[in-house]
């Protein structure tokens, strides 16, 4: 992997790096806190671009 691989810039690479030089134990508490927020972040704009879906995305 070279130096010029495209980063996010909304700052989860930098979140990713940190979460990664933790303690397993700390680093499974993280990495579940990234999970529930990204999932949150896509569920909310699921709702926002499909007022007409249900959440489980059932038509």
């Amino acid at each position: 992997m070279n130096d010029e691989t495209p980063q996010p810039t909304d700052g989860l690479w930098s979140r990713l790096r940190l979460i990664e030089g933790q303690p397993l134990a700390a680093r499974a508490e993280a990495y579940t806190a990234v999970h529930d927020e990204l999932f949150r972040r896509l569920e909310a704009g699921a709702r926002l671009d499909s007022p007409g879906a249900s959440p489980s995305g059932d038509r």
